[in-house]
């Protein structure tokens, strides 16, 4: 394995083709050596996820089986109490001490990092890379924009030559699915087709774990 180790972490209640395509986009235009999933367990900025830890993992499971260099990494769901990138970028880094780490975010988590725990001590363990859509712009003033005046790169040898510090920018294209939405077509009846995998979808339906009742759907 060569390339940088990407990091994509989240909720995923459900995952969905969003994440996937960014996902794979940043895998191909970063020659990343891989993209971790890390499902996480008990997320401290929001709400407890609808599903199940153990249902959520397997739902990311089934996403990215097949596709070459996605794996999937359970160490936030077997983790006791909250989960903090920190804490699993400074494992992560202990068992990887000289591979570039890169961690994969949306504008909008980029945005919320000055509210992380110890956020600032994760450019010393990773790469940040910023995935947005065309036309977004990076903060330039507040603390993110003194980090992105210290930090910010617009190469993505930068990402290969050192481990961690810099922070990137890369518009990726981003479909218009977000989780949320996704549980209300839920509990409304309607179907996921197209929306998540099919992998994903059936798991959904078989457990019903975001429906008040099981749609009645087309197979």
């Amino acid at each position: 394995m060569s390339g940088p180790i990407g990091l994509f972490g989240g909720t995923f209640d459900p995952i969905h083709n969003g994440h996937l395509r960014t996902a794979f986009e940043l895998w191909q235009t970063l020659r990343l050596g891989q993209v971790r999933f890390l499902p996480t367990g008990n997320p401290p900025h929001r709400e407890a996820p609808l599903a199940s830890a153990e249902l959520r993992l397997e739902m990311v499971r089934a996403a990215t089986q097949g596709q070459e260099s996605f794996l999937v990494d359970d160490r936030e769901i077997r983790r006791a109490g909250v989960s903090y990138s920190v804490d699993t970028l400074t494992e992560l880094r202990r068992e990887f001490p000289d591979r570039s780490l890169c961690l994969l975010l949306g504008m909008d988590a980029f945005l919320g990092m000055p509210e992380w725990h110890r956020w600032r001590e994760i450019f010393e363990l990773a790469h940040v890379v910023v995935a947005h859509r065309p036309g977004w712009k990076a903060p330039i003033t507040g603390p993110l924009g003194e980090v992105m005046v210290d930090r910010g790169t617009g190469s993505v040898r930068d990402l290969h030559g050192v481990p961690a510090g810099r922070v990137l920018v890369q518009a990726v294209t981003q479909l218009e699915i977000a989780s949320t939405d996704l549980r209300q077509l839920i509990t409304s009846g309607r179907d996921l087709r197209y929306l998540v995998p099919d992998a994903v979808r059936d798991i959904i339906l078989r457990t019903g774990c975001y429906a008040q009742h099981t749609p009645t759907v087309t197979r």
